[in-house]
């Protein structure tokens, strides 16, 4: 058999009554006049079945079946105003979870600072931090299986997400710390001979394809030997004499024993990190996000 539910007003006309033990100033804190508060409780007290008051002449009373109402009451009470407290504040963008995918190189540059600031701002939001290379972080905005995405050289022509550029940086020669060209600046065009250790295309089509379209421009096509999804491997194969490689300046950060990096010219070309977002997106965690990145609104290519 289905358990009567029981209406909140009624519980809370019940326990404030259970509070008060007197008609007129449970009405009085509630609000309503004596007779509502009255039928409140007489219809709880048809669904529970038993008298949970004993009315006597200037006397009120909770009855044994009141008594064990009483904390289940009290408790409902408070798991509905818990509740509620807590969808105010998801809604508001105050609490909550925010899954953010990010470039491990990104861990030398913006993420610490955006993250302490936005856990700062947001203390009770839950940041679900998750490594990932570009092309894994779009699949993942369309997917809903992160809400913001922080990446290097964002794809073109995507309809559906957002972007916006935070940084810029230029790229250094990565080179064995013994490298004939490791004491100055290098001229891209000297390291046609060399061997390159690349991030594979998969994890990022728009950098692979800078960077070997800087090499394109200077005259050669590299001979790339081996592949690393990350950056830190990337230097590390470079250091065990791999081969050299091509990479944003702040990787000079990571500081890998017997690896040398150097400024390239020509040093026009620069590498973008943008943020990227689901344009229809209307997490409020996610305008706060973009709020923190830069106190500029939105843009929406």
């Amino acid at each position: 058999m289905a358990r009567p539910e029981l209406p909140l007003a009624q519980l809370h006309a019940f326990v404030v009554l259970a509070e008060e033990l007197h008609f007129g100033h449970a009405a009085a804190h509630l609000g309503i006049a004596q007779p509502p508060l009255s039928q409140q409780i007489r219809r709880l007290e048809d669904k529970v079945g038993h008298a949970l008051f004993s009315r006597e002449p200037g006397r009120v009373t909770l009855t044994p079946a009141g008594r064990e109402l009483l904390p289940a009451a009290r408790r409902a009470l408070t798991d509905l105003a818990d509740g509620l407290a807590a969808a105010r504040a998801v809604g508001s963008g105050q609490a909550g979870r925010l899954r953010i995918g990010f470039a491990a190189s990104l861990a030398l540059t913006i993420l610490p600072d955006l993250l302490r600031t936005f856990g700062q701002r947001f203390p009770g939001v839950h940041l679900d931090i998750r490594e990932m290379t570009t092309a894994p972080q779009i699949t993942a905005l369309h997917d809903k299986a992160i809400d913001i995405g922080l990446l290097r050289e964002p794809p073109a022509g995507e309809v559906e997400l957002g972007f916006r550029t935070v940084l810029s940086e230029p790229f250094v020669a990565v080179l064995p710390a013994t490298h004939p060209l490791a004491a100055g600046t290098v001229q891209l065009a000297q390291l046609a001979d060399s061997p390159f250790v690349l991030l594979p295309r998969a994890a990022g089509p728009q950098l692979y394809d800078q960077i070997t379209g800087l090499c394109t421009a200077a005259g050669f096509t590299p001979h790339i030997v081996q592949h690393a999804v990350e950056w830190q491997t990337v230097c590390a194969l470079v250091g065990a004499g791999l081969g050299v490689s091509l990479a944003p300046a702040s990787i000079r950060r990571i500081r890998l024993k017997g690896v040398a990096f150097r400024r390239v010219e020509p040093g026009t070309a620069r590498t973008r990190v943008a943020v990227a977002w689901r344009k229809n997106d209307q997490n409020a965690l996610v305008k706060h996000l973009l709020a923190t990145v830069s106190p500029n609104p939105p843009d929406r290519p």
